[in-house]
């Protein structure tokens, strides 16, 4: 069955990700409609837009009300809307009132985010499934004795979970029952504030692991495939640093596996759209952690070794399209890393660092794009996620990419605020780094790559020093 052609899409989103799909849009001639509260209102992908709506002052409470974006939907006449990442994009709730209002939800169902956002029910599907998951709780911890209990039977250390939880919040390590006693009211208190439900579970903590997850497409005709894994062990505090595709340290008998796995995964809950199961590898060990039901940031690098424009799959797949190809159809060339700039400043543990940026130079050259939504004289709100871009760098070999990612961060040029910038280049040239040699301790475990020299480059000393010129001057 394929249903009439998407015309009209409201991108229920902000920043880089919403001009992405704006663009995204404006190359398969969909009108798209940006919405935005007063911060916003100078953003890119306002600017970019075919049509734009202001959802209030308030920073963020109009990105997070589905009524009154659905509302606005229907009242511009969109055919669809895209909730990118983040924000609505995991909320049954709005896609369970495009269901009502007669709106196309580019993403899988409500019934099917609920279940896979509802972390303990998502490990009972995959069980059924034949999946494997990291041993833990049954279900939900009804207090504190209970957890204590679980984890002298699972076996310490233990990882305390939001039920709801997602981009690495709502989740502590505990190493015995004294901190235990000491993490679990956090957790609830975190998952009751960022996720409006204070349910938790309990896994056993996988030591450090590799983090590897696999983008998966499927429509609504029953055709599942993958578009292979990437890398994503470079974490702080569980918030990926730097991605990479496909990963540098599995060989293909383990990515046909993982790939298996994820299809599998896919299918058992009947999933549509595009989505990315995640696993936690510990030597030849695989472990299920979680399946993200919408677009995800890293998403770019799977573009660029496969091909594969996700965002326009996604459209597609909505309006009620087959897949044009299968497994046998997809394959890889390359690698492909994706570093994320935020304004955060790496030598004062990574504190925000938010403001105006008072000169932006986007690299460029072989193999490089840049998805961003800032510009010189752009002011980052405080209000939101601190990314300011994402750097993505493509090259044949393993080595050749690391030698142009370097080269891209050294070509950018991103002043008035603090950002991770310099410090992945400590992490670049990092001889394990380098070598392959990573899993999710290794920030953790090389606390000496953030006192890196501020030493400016002579380019820098210039332009700043011209720009205190000019203001002195009132030019």
């Amino acid at each position: 069955m394929t249903g009439a052609p998407i015309e009209k899409v409201l991108i229920a989103n902000r920043g880089e990700i919403a001009l992405r799909l704006v663009r995204a849009c404006a190359e398969a001639n969909i009108r798209s409609v940006a919405v935005y509260t007063e911060p916003d209102r100078y953003g890119l992908f306002v600017k970019r837009a075919t049509e734009a709506y202001s959802l209030g002052n308030d920073p963020l409470a109009g990105y997070l009300d589905p009524l009154r974006i659905v509302n606005l939907a229907v009242e511009t006449g969109c055919d669809a809307i895209h909730p990118g990442y983040g924000f609505l994009s995991e909320n049954p709730e709005l896609a369970r009132l495009c269901e009502e209002k007669g709106i196309i939800f580019i993403g899988p169902s409500a019934e099917v985010i609920k279940r896979m956002g509802d972390k303990t029910q998502a490990r009972m599907a995959m069980t059924a499934a034949g999946v494997p998951v990291t041993p833990g709780s049954e279900g939900n911890l009804a207090d504190l004795d209970e957890a204590l209990a679980e984890a002298k039977r699972i076996g310490y250390p233990v990882m305390v979970k939001a039920t709801s939880g997602g981009g690495g919040r709502g989740i502590r390590r505990c190493d015995d029952a004294t901190d235990l006693k000491k993490q679990f009211p956090r957790v609830i208190s975190e998952a009751t504030k960022a996720f409006g439900s204070a349910e938790v579970f309990m896994e056993k903590c996988i030591v450090n692991p590799k983090h590897i997850e696999v983008q998966v497409l499927a429509d609504a005709h029953g055709k599942v495939i993958h578009l292979f894994e990437r890398d994503c062990s470079i974490q702080r505090r569980n918030q990926k640093l730097i991605e990479i595709a496909p990963s540098p340290q599995i060989d293909d008998a383990l990515r046909n596996r993982l790939g298996e796995l994820a299809v599998k995964a896919a299918a058992a809950v009947g999933y549509v759209s595009a989505g990315t199961v995640e696993f936690l590898l510990a030597g030849d060990d695989v472990y299920f952690m979680e399946m993200n039901t919408r677009i995800q940031v890293e998403h770019t690098i799977t573009e660029q070794i496969t091909g594969i424009d996700i965002v326009q799959e996604q459209l597609r797949i909505a309006a009620g399209e087959a897949l044009g190809y299968g497994q046998e159809d997809v394959s890889y060339r390359g690698f492909a890393m994706q570093l994320r700039i935020n304004a955060e400043d790496p030598k004062n543990d990574f504190l925000p660092s938010f403001g105006r940026i008072t000169h932006y130079y986007a690299p460029g050259g072989p193999g490089v794009r840049v998805d961003t939504a800032i510009y010189t004289g752009y002011e980052i709100p405080p209000y939101f996620d601190s990314m300011c871009l994402k750097l993505v760098v493509w090259a044949l070999s393993w080595e050749q990419v690391v030698s142009r990612a370097q080269r891209a961060i050294d070509d950018m040029r991103l002043h008035g605020i603090r950002t991770t910038a310099n410090y992945y280049q400590q992490i670049l040239k990092h001889p394990d780094f380098r070598n392959k040699e990573f899993d999710t301790s290794f920030v953790a475990c090389h606390p000496e790559l953030s006192r890196y020299s501020d030493k400016r480059h002579p380019s820098d000393v210039a332009l700043a020093l011209s720009a205190a010129i000019a203001a002195y001057a009132g030019w």
